[in-house]
């Protein structure tokens, strides 16, 4: 029988064999400010080191401020403290680290792969759950605790419980205006939150190939929103282009042996899998949530479904049957691990351009990445957020999710291309739609939740 891309890359990496699983070689550990100082200073207070240095890398972006002129002064509680911390122990162990004014810096899942710090079959663990998010460039990646980030710093090992393999085959034809972020948000209304756990989630099928890498990005960064242990994408041509050249790629021959063996990473055609999900793309719709959990969504022009939890109701405002589509809305957000690249800037402002945000809604943009900006301010697309009425910020992680520091208002209604929408994730009572960037765009013009083919020139 034939093995699947995570079966190739598990069997590669396995040091030793366990009776629930195996200790498994970590290749790469990726650290943030919000926890990686506490991971390296708690391995410091027991008089470890990290084993190996230079395949340990962090960045600022989860509690640093995106405002223009930012240091290390944050509007969150203690966040200075966590940066200098992160700054101190960093140097201290002798890792990479992505400051604030690097030109690195950014979101940990956006310049991992900027850098090609992530590789095809590579091992690679972050504690943030959104780690499965660079299994887009056929690694296997996956979110960690602080406590597994010590031993994995000091050891170069985890033991991982293994877990079961599930597909999930994309077919048919995209529809107008739809994007990765809609076939996310379709497969989680469509099987649910815990559809795939305990599953390594293999995206696969015509659909899937024929998206760009950073559209396979955020197809795989919603896989912890569908309770999965990661995601994974077969690296291919696409791939091995987005990732030549990049700061930690392979170089000359050692480049075409990497070429050579990610050739090998694929999944054989006689492979079984613990689970298959067929996903027909042509009855995907642009897509947006209306309740407290991803899999609370619908077609944007659908409505609240019967069925809808009570809490959920309450929470938003909203009541079973009720539209999307005109619903008012207060504020808009660009930006997150799931939608802040440079190809999801452009696709916004190419329905800002020339249009105002309507009065009363408050719209901000965060790159995700300083290149991802500096990119974006070199085609001029700052230009045009700003002349819509977008606040254009600093990198970062922002106002993806609220830990005492910049936020929106309580029960305001805010469409966002973020990757949850929980109780106060953006703030005390503040009501999230998750939507592809398009449609914060069209609905930031119109005020109220819109669909992002209106206006499409």
């Amino acid at each position: 029988m034939g093995l699947t891309i995570f079966e190739k890359i598990w069997r590669d990496h396995e040091v030793a064999p366990l009776a629930d699983g195996g200790l498994i070689l970590i290749d790469r550990v990726l650290l943030h400010e919000r926890t990686g100082g506490i991971a390296l200073q708690s391995l410091a207070e027991v008089g470890r080191t990290v084993a190996a240095p230079r395949q340990v890398f962090a960045t600022m972006d989860h509690v640093v401020d995106t405002l223009p002129g930012r240091t290390d002064r944050t509007i969150m509680p203690t966040g200075t403290d966590f940066i200098r911390a992160t700054r101190a122990e960093a140097d201290a162990a002798g890792i990479t680290l992505f400051d604030i004014g690097d030109p690195g810096q950014g979101i940990v899942h956006v310049i991992s792969p900027e850098q090609a710090i992530v590789l095809p079959g590579v091992t690679l663990v972050c504690p943030d759950s959104h780690t499965c998010t660079q299994g887009a460039l056929g690694a296997l990646a996956w979110g960690i605790g602080s406590t597994e980030a010590e031993h994995a710093l000091a050891t170069r090992t985890l033991r991982v419980l293994k877990p079961k393999t599930m597909r999930v085959t994309i077919s048919g034809a995209l529809g107008r205006g739809v994007t990765a972020k809609d076939l996310a948000l379709h497969i989680l209304a469509k099987h649910g939150s815990s559809g795939g756990r305990g599953h390594v989630v293999e995206y696969a099928g015509e659909i899937v190939s024929a998206l760009d890498v950073e559209a396979r990005m955020t197809l795989c960064n919603m896989a912890t929103e569908f309770s999965a242990f990661t995601a994974i994408i077969a690296a291919d041509d696409k791939v091995f282009a987005y990732l030549q050249g990049r700061p930690h790629a392979p170089k000359g021959e050692s480049w075409d042996a990497a070429v050579a063996y990610w050739r090998t990473l694929a999944t054989d055609a006689d492979a079984v899998f613990d689970a298959e999900i067929a996903i027909d793309a042509t009855a995907v719709a642009p897509t947006i949530s209306w309740g407290i959990s991803p899999q609370d969504s619908v077609a944007i022009d659908g409505m609240v479904p019967a069925d809808a939890s009570d809490r959920a109701l309450a929470y938003m405002g909203l009541a079973a049957g009720d539209a999307l589509l005109g619903l008012p809305i207060d504020a808009a957000f660009i930006g997150s691990c799931t939608n802040s690249r440079l190809s999801d800037l452009r696709r916004a402002a190419a329905l800002l351009d020339g249009r105002k945000v309507a009065d009363g809604v408050r719209a901000i943009c965060v790159p995700g990445s300083t290149a991802v900006k500096h990119a974006a301010e070199a085609e001029g697309l700052d230009r045009i957020f700003r002349a819509a009425g977008f606040e254009w910020r600093e990198s970062g992680c922002s106002m993806c999710f609220f830990a005492g520091g910049e936020s929106f208002g309580a029960r305001q209604r805010v469409v966002t291309s973020t990757n949850r929408n929980f109780e106060s994730r953006q703030g005390p009572e503040t009501r999230s739609h998750l939507a592809s960037p398009e449609t914060v765009a069209a609905s930031a013009i119109a005020g109220r939740i819109a669909d992002p083919r209106l206006l499409e020139r």
